[in-house]
């Protein structure tokens, strides 16, 4: 059954709205659905009766580098339990069992003031800062997601994230209602918006946009007229820029080479860049 967040702990003092007050005194948990045959979820905590049709194309979060919450990242009790949040972002890899939450929360006030969508791809964390972000992969299928961290909770003792009901979705666990996971930080300044790692090395940037579908489309295009393998081609979001960049390369030799390609058959330039 799946865990009640700190949104579902909002009709007392646990009620976070926004204001940066650190939860204290929890409220008592809505009965659960017994019968729920695609259960895992709190009564009226299931999906809407019309979801969108397109769940699957919903992008990951993208890992960027945002002012931590004032308010958000306080010592806090929840269900007689203190809780330490991180007030810097530093690693974080644990394993345990992720829940997630859906439309009885839908447009609720999250720990960070914003509203939760259970579209978009947040999750909950007990400790983690808000904002920051982690991948988190199914352990038993090996598919994950990016997601942003911007609300508290589970509190559950053996539950370590609570994940939005699109997450949960493209995780494929919504009809258990929970499943293990592992739960890894991101740090935006050494990963790109796919949450993979970037290695340092030599890199040809070749254009920078302000809308991420413009650099997806870009990126698509180096890939199909160099053909470039997709793993050779980023994306990095860089203050409000989305830089796209292909490599790491071995030299500078072989990065102009493509740089040559790329203005031969594309009329595009681009500029070495390096990161160590």
């Amino acid at each position: 059954m799946k865990t009640i967040l700190i949104l579902g702990l909002a009709a007392a003092a646990l009620a976070l709205g926004g204001c940066g007050s650190s939860p204290s005194v929890p409220a008592k948990k809505p009965s659960p659905v017994a019968t729920a045959k695609k259960g895992g979820y709190y009564l009226d905590d299931g999906p809407e009766a019309n979801p969108p049709a397109n769940l699957d194309a919903v992008p990951d979060a993208e890992p960027r580098d945002e002012p931590l919450h004032r308010f958000a990242n306080r010592p806090y009790v929840a269900l007689g339990n203190a809780y330490t949040p991180q007030t810097e972002r530093r690693a974080h890899r644990e394993e345990g069992l992720a829940s997630w939450y859906g439309r009885r929360f839908h447009g609720r006030k999250t720990a960070s003031g914003e509203p939760y969508d259970m579209y978009a791809m947040t999750a909950a964390h007990p400790t983690l800062p808000i904002p920051s972000y982690a991948r988190v992969t199914a352990l038993g299928t090996g598919k994950s997601v990016v997601v942003r961290i911007n609300d508290r909770g589970p509190f559950h003792s053996k539950r370590v994230i609570d994940l939005s009901y699109t997450a949960a979705y493209k995780l494929g666990y919504l009809g258990g209602g929970s499943t293990r996971v592992r739960v890894e930080s991101l740090d935006p300044a050494t990963y790109d918006t796919r949450g993979e790692a970037l290695l340092d090395g030599i890199y040809l940037q070749v254009g920078a946009f302000s809308r991420p579908d413009n650099a997806q489309q870009l990126r698509e295009r180096l890939e199909r007229a160099l053909q470039l393998d997709a793993g050779r081609t980023r994306v990095v979001l860089n203050d409000t820029l989305h830089r796209v960049q292909i490599g790491p390369y071995p030299s500078d030799d072989a990065a102009h080479v493509d740089r040559a390609r790329m203005r031969e058959r594309l009329d595009l330039n681009a500029v070495l860049v390096r990161r160590d």
